[in-house]
């Protein structure tokens, strides 16, 4: 099962070089301490030709492109920075739901950026000052040469079916009684579809074939890509390794646990399956 996805954004264009005479208000997803400046009330971003019209001053700010045609950057903020009025600061997970779309998704992007960005001030082989280049999203160190790009974990997340039902699992990590389905960290040297299998053996001992790409989600906590397959069940008993998974089991659509939240590729694969047994 393969989904068909377009763009994720509706309304942003992504850039790293501004447009000329483009000095039009712009939208400013602005991080302190990675929690979101917003506008509660609004739901929205601020939105002025500089943060100093609000009395703020960034460490840095970094060009993202375009949401409906005025610029928008990210923007690093100081521990200290007093929230201006009418306005608060907000975790990124916590503003799902509440942003629209497009903002939500383009914070995700931005604050990745922001961390890269404060985190390669400095040469990670020699320790010189960072340069950063104008033509890609990049830093590049004029004595060694180095190149710094902004640095995504790819991780596999399965979804397992057995006849009709689903492998759904409670990492030792989550809230509640939430269960979902089986992800793990890409090691160095390994396929996609290895790294599937792996991490469903390790973490509940089964096998698994039948191997299959289902689609793909940016996921900034803190910087991953999350990349869904779904697989069959081919041998084995579950056990689970007692230290990330808890709990593991098969469920059938009527008798499903906690699910994870709409926001997820993870609720995405088990609504699907819901639904192709729902019929």
């Amino acid at each position: 099962m393969t989904v068909s996805r377009e763009s994720i954004y509706k309304n942003y264009k992504p850039s790293v070089t501004i447009e000329p005479g483009n000095n039009d208000r712009s939208y400013w997803l602005a991080f302190c301490q990675n929690k979101l400046l917003i506008k509660p009330v609004e739901a929205s971003l601020p939105f002025s030709k500089s943060l100093a019209e609000l009395n703020l001053s960034p460490v840095r700010t970094q060009y993202l492109g375009t949401l409906r045609g005025h610029p928008c950057y990210s923007a690093e903020l100081s521990a200290d920075t007093i929230v201006p009025q009418g306005m608060s600061f907000g975790e990124l997970r916590s503003l799902y739901g509440v942003l629209e779309d497009d903002i939500f998704l383009l914070a995700g992007r931005a604050i990745q950026i922001v961390n890269w960005d404060q985190t390669n001030q400095y040469c990670g082989r020699c320790g010189h000052k960072m340069h950063t280049l104008q033509d890609e999203r990049a830093k590049k160190c004029p004595t060694c040469g180095f190149i710094s790009y902004p640095r995504i974990s790819p991780a596999v997340i399965t979804a397992v079916f057995k006849e009709n039902e689903i492998l759904l699992s409670h990492n030792a990590a989550f809230r509640g009684e939430m269960y979902s389905i089986i992800a793990g960290f890409i090691e160095p040297g390994e396929t996609l579809e290895e790294c599937a299998k792996r991490e469903i053996s390790e973490e509940v001992g089964i096998q698994v074939r039948n191997v299959r790409y289902f689609g793909s989600q940016p996921w900034p906590f803190p910087n991953s890509l999350m990349i869904g397959f779904t697989a069959e069940y081919e041998s084995g008993e579950i056990s689970v390794d007692g230290t990330e998974i808890s709990k593991a089991g098969w469920f059938g659509v009527h008798n499903l646990p906690e699910l994870p939240p709409k926001m997820s590729i993870a609720r995405e694969m088990i609504d699907w399956f819901i639904r192709k047994h729902s019929q």
